[in-house]
Order: structure tokens, then sequence, then C-alpha cells
């Protein structure tokens, strides 16, 4: 898993580190049970403070994504299945929302929209 920090970007560097590692999950590149590396090693990597990657790991806890077992390290949690189909309908209805926006912004009615829809389907 490859975590890229960018000093351009206007997330904070604790919000990159969540999305990245969620999308790792999300898209199964870190699998239920796998270790994560600890605070400390993935605070040097990425040459961040420990605290920044303590408050990441914290919130990926909090949100089902994570688990730390105390002095074993941090695992991906199981059970995951029905956060992960949630995060990625999540993701498809961004999707959508981009793509009917754009067709507003052209001009398109939502019959229209409907119609390109079902196209797509086809």
């Amino acid at each position: 898993m490859d975590i890229i920090i960018s000093n351009s970007n206007g997330k904070p560097i604790y919000e990159q580190i969540i999305d990245q590692i969620k999308a790792a999950i999300v898209s199964g590149e870190l699998a239920e049970g796998e270790q994560l590396p600890s605070i400390r090693a993935l605070a040097n990597s990425l040459r961040v403070s420990a605290i920044t990657t303590k408050r990441a790991y914290a919130d990926l806890e909090a949100a089902g994504l994570i688990e730390t077992v105390q002095g074993k390290g941090t695992y991906v949690a199981g059970g995951n299945a029905e956060l992960i189909r949630e995060e990625q309908l999540r993701q498809v209805e961004a999707h959508m929302t981009r793509a009917v926006d754009a067709g507003r912004a052209m001009g398109l009615t939502d019959n229209e929209l409907s119609e390109m829809f079902s196209l797509v389907l086809e």
C-alpha cells in the first residue's frame, strides 16, 4: 500500500491518509485481516507526525474499517462487506450526480438524461 501525501492538496494530511487507506480497503487492495503499518512506522515513512497518523487510524477505527489489537497491531477489520458496499454505492451516486449536474449545465432535460442513462445501461 502506497500512500502519497501532497502539500498542494487542500485537504489536511490526516484526511489524505484516511482517504487513501479507505480507497485501498474498498478496492480490495487491503484485504480483511491484513496488518497495517504501526502508527510510528507509517509516520516515519510519510515523514509526518505520529499524532497525524494516530488521528487517521482513530477515525478509520471509529468508521469500523480497521481495528487495533493491543500489543499486536492494527488490522483491516472483518465484516466490512456491507461497509465497503455502502462506500461503493456512495461513489457511484457521486459519479451519477456529477453526470446529472453536467447534463443540466448543458441544458438537458430530465427526460433526455433518463434516455442517456438508459442507453448507457444497454
